[in-house]
């Protein structure tokens, strides 16, 4: 049996789509009632890492899961190397971040996932660490914005990063859970180039075939609006993650998404234009214009007035 923790989460909710049909599967999740997406034939299970016994239920009979946690600086990934040894798992497949090979990055969260990545080493068991860039779909985040005004905010909207498509990592996630010859394996995942905030909203505006301005936020607005919405540390690693990405430490490209699955990585475009809806106006359908030609220009306003940033911070 196959357990997948974070099944109301991007990727592993995509993980579950892509597992082959007649997979024994089990989801787990603190309210199995956001569970919206199971299977026919999985089984949905309560499971909080701060309460052991429902680790222990959500792990009886599984013999590989997929581990993502979400609170950085707690002790889940801890508490659930445990449960599952105690279980008798054989194998686990974690959900990383690229940022863990980043000499430069000592910041709050990617302290964190180095420790949950040393969990996994030291635990004996079979494991497969998955350590995606920025995720595509981080640029959902300026779909409020695209929609009132037809704005995109981005602190250093001229920095690069390889991000890659939820998908393509969620496809390599299942690779590790259903195939030999992954364990032991650290997979970093990156899109086909490096793309700037500035380029994805010039892609952006073509396919929706509307005028975006690009607005660029200063580190003050950007902090003070991550200050809202997260505890400080987690707002100010996400400020040094911007920091890093301006620095160029984030512009790599691998090629392991084709190495392990067989085919190039998804693009920024497909991955937008799969999700156009999101972007468009109330009761606008998008249309996109001829490839290759740009109907409205990105325009860029400097940094100053209010504003909050498009995106949470990237790894």
């Amino acid at each position: 049996m196959i357990l997948v923790t974070g099944a109301t989460g991007t990727v592993g909710g995509e993980v579950v789509r892509r597992l082959p049909a007649g997979v024994r599967l089990r989801l787990m999740a603190r309210d199995p009632a956001k569970v919206t997406h199971a299977p026919p034939g999985a089984e949905v299970v309560a499971g909080d890492y701060g309460e052991p016994l429902s680790l222990a239920r959500a792990l009886t009979g599984v013999h590989t899961a997929f581990l993502v946690t979400t609170r950085p600086g707690g002790g889940d990934d801890a508490a659930f190397v445990a449960a599952a040894r105690q279980a008798g798992v054989r194998r686990l497949v974690k959900l990383s971040a690229a940022a863990v090979l980043d000499r430069g990055a000592d910041d709050f969260i990617t302290r964190w996932q180095r420790a949950g990545e040393e969990q996994l080493r030291g635990c004996g068991l079979q494991w497969t660490l998955l350590r995606p860039r920025a995720f595509m779909s981080n640029a959902l985040a300026w779909a409020a914005s695209v929609r009132a005004e037809a704005a995109v905010r981005a602190l250093y909207p001229a920095s690069p990063n390889a991000c890659v498509d939820p998908r393509d990592v969620a496809e390599v996630a299942v690779r590790a859970l259903t195939e030999e010859g992954h364990a032991g394996r650290a997979y970093t995942l990156t899109g086909p180039q490096a793309l700037t905030a500035a380029a994805q909203s010039e892609q952006l505006g073509r396919l929706l075939g509307v005028r975006l301005r690009l607005v660029e936020l200063s580190p003050a607005q950007a902090r003070a609006a991550w200050a809202e919405r997260y505890p400080q540390p987690v707002a100010e690693a996400l400020l040094h993650s911007a920091e890093r990405q301006r620095a160029g430490a984030k512009a790599r490209v691998e090629d392991t998404v084709r190495a392990v699955t067989g085919r190039p990585p998804r693009t920024f475009a497909q991955w937008a234009e799969d999700h156009l809806a999101a972007f468009a106006p109330a009761g606008q359908q998008p249309a996109a214009p001829a490839a290759g030609r740009l109907t409205h220009p990105v325009r860029q306003v400097r940094p100053g007035g209010d504003g909050h940033p498009g995106r949470p911070g990237a790894v």
